[in-house]
């Protein structure tokens, strides 16, 4: 390939690019650091770059771009491949043929698959086989719990679940065993597990999927030769949200880097929201502090939405202190201004959700054009039931539908117990829920009984006295809790009978437990009560009606609604989503709900600078998902645990400069025309 193809091919790859894109780019040596603000074509300029690396002559064996999700690295290996017009990613040869073409392509994947073919090649060093084990949450825990038993340390009084996050949370925080300092009891405890379970999983010859990082990093810290042989192999560096590296993921790449110092780090610190996940801000706003030499370039040009949304997500954003100053731009229209609006309670709101809808859908818009956001997934109720009254297929996005989530659907099986004692299905569910001890075989034995009721088959079962004394037992206690449910619920009402089996089965304390257990924002126990309070929100309704009466009418209402949503599957549908799920999406139409002190920001951000300051980063992500239309709508009044409350409007639309806003006051919206509440 001659002088001239080379250059040809340079200028198609910067073809299109603004000038700020551009020199992000060209910049070849040396540490970069590119603030890039929400739709300023971040992943273009990434995979531009890599295309721009290679055409400068440096080999694509030499280039290490590390992403967070399988579907990114796919995603940038095909662009990357169309700029270089390379064949295939799998091909082994890094000679350029004739015709332009590159037969490799760099190596390009997530944090963890990166740290796995480290750990493959560098095992032994630390005493594993190369065809170690990668354990998954179940082998983890199982191990775990083995671990304690040949220790003797009680489960009841150290949850496994929780001392396996610990552990995460050490790992994550580079503590190895040998440098865990217990401060007290509880922490003695835990180094002593600690310990003995990751010389357990050395012994399987097997890893969990904290190793995958923080294993390597002990490795280049042990061996510097070792250190040295992979930043001799990955000169440059290209790190893809940055703002979201936990502290491991920063000490690996900072290791890698140290030596060549090509360390080109993409992100926005505004976009910073996954704390709970161990996400450490620092590390993009420390970056020119590590890398005093570093290049700063700024992609301040938005191609995504209106000059109105643009200007209030800047507002908005400046008045966080911990950040990169930045000012957001776009050579977009004005648009449309904001819509502000004020209901009455949360069915009013979805209400006017849906009349909004409908309106905008009369100038072509689509469902799919409509993404409805909120802080918290309970608020997706109410949402959820106006559009399945009035039609519209939906979409929930990184979680599930209200009433198949998991806590709802174990309260209804309770519920359904109450009005159909013969619903073994609902027994299945529940009879160790939360965890009693009794085994598959007993409820075998119950559901096989001539005795259709299931409280009447289980008090056969207990006068056979032939179970053993640990189950007798359970199932005694087991027949006492449908008994006494059963009989609250002639005398109380439906949001009394709910709130009476959470309490009375210590549902919380078992959540707490199960959600350890998970990953994810849904996971977590916060959104699980939250869903629970909003299940009894939905109850209140039924609070005149006797408590069967009440307990059958709600339960048809679901079954009624659950129907009627299965036989719309439209693929053109609405799309519901937490704010945290909707980052690196967009759509025409946003709708932002819920917009109230206590809710967004949350009740527990209020007096935490810190966290106060990520809310409003989870406000700045959530308005720049609107291309053309934002919707913000907060109540005046809003129903918890059945009870309505006055509510405030959150301090974030206080911040929006008036002229890029219209306010009103839907005080005379009908809701009962779009909503069954």
């Amino acid at each position: 390939m001659n002088d001239s193809d080379t250059l040809i091919n340079v200028k198609e790859i910067i073809k299109g690019l603004n000038e700020k894109q551009i020199e992000a780019v060209k910049i070849t040596d040396g540490p970069v650091l590119v603030i890039s603000g929400p739709g300023s074509g971040k992943t273009r300029c990434l995979t531009h770059r890599v295309a721009y690396l290679i055409y400068q002559g440096i080999l694509p064996e030499n280039i290490l771009a590390v992403t967070f999700t399988n579907k990114a690295s796919g995603e940038m290996r095909e662009r990357v491949e169309k700029l270089l017009g390379s064949p295939s990613a799998s091909s082994t040869s890094s000679e350029q043929a004739s015709s332009g073409r590159f037969m490799t392509t760099p190596q390009i994947g997530t944090f963890h698959s990166i740290g796995l073919k480290i750990l493959r090649n560098e095992a032994p060093q630390l005493g594993y086989r190369r065809n170690f084990t990668v354990f998954d949450e179940d082998d983890q825990l199982g191990l775990l719990k083995r671990v304690m038993g040949d220790l003797e340390i009680d489960a009841k009084s150290f949850n496994p679940k929780i001392i396996l996050y610990k552990i995460s949370e050490l790992k994550t925080q580079l503590i190895f065993p040998e440098n865990h300092e217990p401060k007290d009891y509880y922490s003695e405890i835990l180094a002593k597990i600690y310990k003995k379970y990751q010389q357990e999983l050395k012994d399987l010859n097997a890893v969990d999927f904290d190793d995958l990082i923080v294993l390597p990093v002990k490795i280049f810290k042990q061996n510097s030769e070792t250190l040295t042989k992979y930043q001799e192999m990955w000169k440059y560096i290209l790190v893809d949200e940055y703002q979201d590296t936990s502290h491991d993921q920063y000490v690996l790449i900072s290791l890698l880097a140290q030596k060549y110092r090509n360390l080109f780090c993409i992100g926005d610190d505004a976009q910073s929201i996954y704390q709970f996940r161990r996400a450490d801000i620092r590390n993009i706003l420390n970056f020119q502090k590590d890398y005093p030499e570093a290049k700063v370039v700024m992609l301040e040009q938005n191609y995504r939405s209106t000059k109105n949304i643009i200007t209030a997500a800047q507002e908005i954003i400046s008045k966080n202190k911990n950040q990169i100053q930045k000012s957001l731009w776009t050579e977009n229209n004005h648009g449309e201004k904001i819509l502000v609006a004020e209901t009455i309670n949360e069915r009013h709101e979805a209400g006017f959700v849906i009349s909004r809808m409908e309106d905008l859908m009369k100038s072509g818009l689509g469902a799919k054009d409509f993404a409805v956001l909120y802080r918290t997934h309970a608020q997706s109720r109410a949402i959820e039931e106006a559009l399945i009254m009035s039609g519209f297929p939906y979409q929930i996005i990184g979680g599930l539908k209200f009433y198949e989530r998991k806590e709802i659907k174990d309260i209804l099986a309770y519920l359904k117990l109450v009005v159909n004692p013969t619903d073994s299905l609902a027994l299945e569910r529940i009879y160790n829920v939360p965890t009693r001890g009794i085994g598959k075989s007993i409820i075998e034995k119950v559901r096989n009984n001539s005795e259709k009721n299931i409280v009447a088959a289980l008090a056969v079962s207990l006068e056979s006295k032939n179970l053993p004394p640990r189950q007798l037992t359970a199932v005694t206690d087991f027949h006492k809790l449908l008994t006494d449910i059963g009989e609250i619920s002639e005398k109380k009402n439906l949001r009394e009978i709910i709130k009476y089996i959470i309490k009375k089965i210590n549902y919380e304390d078992y959540l707490r437990e199960f959600s350890l257990s998970k990953t994810g924002d849904y996971e977590n126990l916060e959104d699980r009560m939250e869903n629970l309070k909003e299940l009894q929100t939905v109850a209140s309704k039924y609070d005149d009606l006797s408590g069967k009466e009440g307990v059958e009418k709600f339960l048809e209402e679901v079954a009624l609604l659950q129907h009627t949503d299965k036989l719309r599957n439209d693929p053109d549908r609405i799309t519901l989503m937490t704010i945290h799920a909707s980052k690196g999406l967009e759509f025409p139409v946003v709708f932002i709900i819920g917009m109230e002190e206590g809710l967004f920001p949350h009740s527990r951000t209020t007096y935490n600078p810190h966290e106060l300051e990520e809310e409003r980063r989870l406000c700045y992500v959530a308005i720049t998902r609107a291309k053309d239309h934002l919707i913000l709508t907060y109540t005046k009044y809003r129903r918890i645990f059945g009870s309505s409350s006055a509510t405030l409007p959150s301090r974030f639309i206080g911040e929006i400069p008036v002229a890029c806003a219209d306010w009103q006051m839907i005080d005379d919206f009908d809701a009962d025309d779009k909503i069954y509440y």
